[in-house]
């Protein structure tokens, strides 16, 4: 069982096709009365009706006479392309959404009929247009809309990675899933009941930008289509033209015939999507974009040199905000994580560090230390000599703290008057060593604040994991150290007690 298979069978609840589909399916499907029947289902939505008479009247297929009826719309277009214009436009309107659901139909429909309208413009230069060019491109991306329904935040990570890696989107899906947009677009459209030829299409359409169906101008349409779409939808324009100039080299299509060509695509495109209820944005011919840039730099009015000089500024400019934002955004970082008053590490910071320092020293068989300290007496210093002096002895007995303690320990503000110090790579005897010098440092220390010098001790709590006690969690490690503070404090306050895991 494939990956996609799998996926069907267990997750994704592919959507239902709009009920007037099923019936012309249903119609078509019928030899006997296929063209009777097609023609009363289409005639019974009025709208529908409309949008097949405007289009069928449109320079797209340029009728030599006026087309005012269902009838008359077959004759011209015959059965099997007025069937899939008319698919076309019920799929399109029946998914459908808004805005707020995280997809911008909009922007997918006009994209989806500039790649339908571009494969039948190129279709007709190389004399391979079927009845089913415009519905198999217009469809050929569905798969995109219903993986993201299906998994949101893994497909944007898809796209997200294909943007910064300059990858196919279609290699992406497949590394991350399994399978491409491709074949869950083919395989919704076979549930449908959509002709083989079509879905066979939307299924394979990525192959010829692999290259393996290179010099096939059937498997070049719905390529050529694509790339004809992302000129106007995409950001990277000149690429896709030069795409576009040398895949068509390859039939005799050169030249000013190649640039008529992809002008064509934007003149029609915006003839058909009013038909789909779609505004145009800012699409437009890209002979007239051209135009409108060259005019935009004769504004300018700049030399050659001028050009360089302003080009440098801009991109020294933009390397020093770029510098300069990654500066505030490591300071925002640092903030989110440090103690406003101290400057030491936060609770918040402190925990998560003790998690990752824990599970590596478990995993991995290395000791690991935990001092907890206490401010004796700290109360008394607030009572008697007001809080801003207790604040001075925190900032400075933290400053010590931070001088007394390799640069590997990470020292924390805990909470209150408790400060936290995480050991890596140390085991009890190191533990001991290190607090011992903590203690003795805050005891010998002369703490200048507005209420004169003072002196004060610490009670310490210590403990440490040692290679070979087996998975203990990060509580268990607080714990002995939180029972060695208290021990210290009960025998009397200024010294250090050691706390053991197997104590626990």
């Amino acid at each position: 069982m494939s990956a996609l298979q799998k996926v069907l069978k267990q997750d994704i609840k592919l959507p239902s096709p709009p009920a007037i589909a099923v019936h012309i399916l249903d119609a078509v499907r019928r030899d006997d009365s296929s063209f009777r029947d097609l023609g009363r289902i289409i005639a019974s939505d009025p709208a529908l009706s409309a949008k097949i008479l405007r289009v069928a009247n449109s320079t797209f297929y340029s009728p030599k006479y006026p087309v005012d009826t269902i009838e008359k719309a077959i004759a011209l277009l015959g059965i099997d392309q007025l069937k899939n214009i008319a698919l076309s436009f019920v799929i399109a309107q029946g998914m459908r959404g808004t805005a707020g659901e995280g997809f911008d139909f909009d922007y997918f429909w006009r994209r989806a009929v500039t790649a339908a309208v571009g494969a039948e413009l190129v279709a007709q230069h190389l004399n391979c247009k079927t009845g089913d060019t415009f519905v198999s491109a217009l469809l050929m991306d569905l798969g995109v809309m219903v993986m993201h329904f299906w998994d949101p935040g893994s497909y944007a990570q898809a796209l997200s990675d294909k943007r910064a890696s300059g990858e196919r989107l279609a290699a992406v899906e497949r590394r991350m899933f399994g399978f491409d947009h491709s074949e869950l677009g083919a395989e919704l459209l076979r549930s449908w009941g959509l002709p083989e030829s079509i879905w066979q299409a939307v299924g394979k359409h990525h192959v010829c930008a692999a290259g393996s169906e290179a010099g096939r101008p059937a498997g070049d349409v719905l390529c050529l289509a694509d790339a004809l779409s992302s000129i106007y939808h995409g950001s990277r324009c000149s690429q896709r033209i030069a795409y576009v100039k040398e895949r068509l080299a390859r039939y005799g299509v050169e030249g000013e015939e190649v640039d008529a060509l992809i002008d064509a695509v934007a003149e029609k495109t915006l003839e058909v999507l009013s038909s789909f209820d779609l505004a145009p944005g800012e699409l437009r011919p890209f002979s007239q974009m051209l135009q409108e840039a060259n005019e935009e730099l004769g504004k300018l009015n700049l030399s050659y040199e001028q050009l360089v000089v302003e080009l440098k500024q801009a991109k020294d400019k933009a390397e020093r905000l770029a510098q300069e934002l990654g500066e505030a955004n490591e300071k925002l970082r640092e903030l989110a994580f440090r103690d406003g008053l101290t400057g030491l590490y936060n609770h918040r910071y402190f925990q998560d560090l003790l998690d990752q320092e824990m599970g590596r020293a478990v995993r991995y068989g290395r000791p690991l230390g935990l001092v907890l300290i206490d401010i004796d007496h700290f109360k008394a210093i607030n009572d008697n000599h007001g809080h801003p002096v207790g604040d001075q002895v925190l900032k400075a007995i933290g400053a010590q703290f931070g001088a007394l303690t390799r640069r590997t320990d990470v020292v924390a503000r805990y909470g209150g008057e408790e400060f936290a110090i995480v050991l890596p790579e140390t085991d009890a005897k190191g533990v001991m060593v290190l607090a011992q010098r903590l203690r003795r440092g805050i005891e010998q220390m002369q703490i200048s604040t507005d209420a004169g010098s003072l002196t004060l001790t610490v009670s310490v709590g210590a403990t440490s994991y040692e290679p070979g006690m087996g998975p203990r969690s990060k509580g268990e490690l607080v714990d002995a150290a939180d029972g060695a503070l208290y021990a210290s404090k009960r025998g009397g306050r200024n010294r250090v007690s050691l706390g053991t895991l197997s104590e626990v």
